[in-house]
């Protein structure tokens, strides 16, 4: 599992597919700045709760990408492990990311988190390495 995060993250910064990969704001990983704030996080439901934990954070996707400062957000669950999230996220920096943490929406879905999920969430605070597509001939 580990491995294959590395590669789709890797890939993803890379530039891997299109030259040019915008999300639905436009955003090109050429724009992404070299001293953006991305993390990796995840948090696991408890037995019974996945569903319950995908209906809280799917609302999130829409919230976080609005924020002004969040340059992408991703939301991912485990295919062979249902109920196994895993964020990917990149902010301006890591003021907007503890700024993102503060909002209300986050707020509301960390406290219910002691009900859904099983010890929280891993937070990786990661540094972005190789984030300039190809350049075009």
């Amino acid at each position: 599992m580990r491995r294959s995060l590395s590669f789709l993250f890797a890939s993803v910064l890379a530039g891997a597919g299109p030259a040019v990969a915008r999300d639905a704001a436009g955003v090109a990983y050429r724009d992404i700045p070299a001293d953006a704030y991305a993390v990796v996080a995840e948090v696991r439901a408890k037995a019974g709760k996945a569903q319950a934990l995908r209906e809280a954070t799917l609302p999130l996707v829409a919230q976080v990408r609005a924020e002004p400062n969040n340059l992408a957000y991703f939301l991912h669950e485990d295919r062979e492990a249902p109920g196994h999230f895993v964020f990917y996220e990149i902010f301006a920096s890591q003021a907007d990311f503890e700024a993102h943490n503060a909002t209300p929406h986050v707020q509301a879905w960390f406290a219910k988190l002691p009900e859904l999920a099983d010890g929280g969430v891993k937070v990786m605070r990661m540094g972005i390495l190789g984030n300039r597509a190809p350049s075009r001939p």
